[in-house]
């Protein structure tokens, strides 16, 4: 059985939105783009890496799908965290694309829940969630996330699109690893207290 695993960038209050650079997603007029780049440390940077050469597949929002596609196939290959984003299977929850141009890109059907959770009870390694908010509140609503490996990074920014947002489904989490770099940047790894699916047993 595989798992989901959410990996994402958040602040002190809780922002995921346009982690990286002022472009990726300016929604709502916001301006604080790129905030995590200096905290981006060796630490940080060997933890994203390690997630990336063990994944054993992508599980992306339409939104994230799209700017990882236009990102990474053109990275350096000889990163081996590069080469295995481009290698892995990419699964992609749409309303409104049938594929994509990213190698091994398939798009979910209607029902995401159900196919999320048939692809969990195949063999193989972590499913992994980058980004994808909208995407998350499915997950968490369906009780299909198996661990969740915060990054927060040591900055408020006051408004922006959260990964917890009001009004989503509630879980109870158990931490279960922490670890801190040395720029501030605290690495969380949380499981669900009961296990994915129980809850609607």
């Amino acid at each position: 059985m595989s798992r989901v695993v959410v990996v994402n960038f958040l602040s002190l209050d809780g922002v995921m939105q346009s982690v990286l650079s002022p472009e990726e997603d300016p929604d709502g007029g916001f301006a604080a783009g790129g905030w995590v780049s200096p905290h981006i440390d060796d630490t940080v940077a060997g933890v994203m890496a390690d997630v990336t050469t063990k994944a054993g597949a992508l599980l992306l929002g339409r939104r994230t799908y799209e700017i990882f596609a236009a990102q990474w196939p053109y990275a350096d290959d000889t990163e081996p965290a590069v080469a295995a984003m481009n290698r892995i299977p990419k699964y992609v929850a749409s309303r409104t694309i049938s594929s994509g141009p990213w190698n091994d890109t398939r798009v979910l059907g209607a029902d995401v829940p159900a196919e999320v959770a048939d692809l969990r009870s195949r063999p193989g390694g972590d499913i992994v969630v980058f980004g994808s908010g909208q995407l998350i509140q499915t997950l968490i609503e369906h009780s299909l996330v198996d661990e969740y490996r915060l990054l927060v990074f040591p900055l408020v920014i006051g408004s922006g699109k959260r990964m917890f947002r009001e009004g989503g489904a509630p879980a109870n989490l158990r931490l279960v690893d922490t670890l801190t770099s040395g720029s501030g940047v605290v690495i969380a790894t949380y499981h669900p207290a009961t296990a994915p699916g129980q809850e609607r047993s």
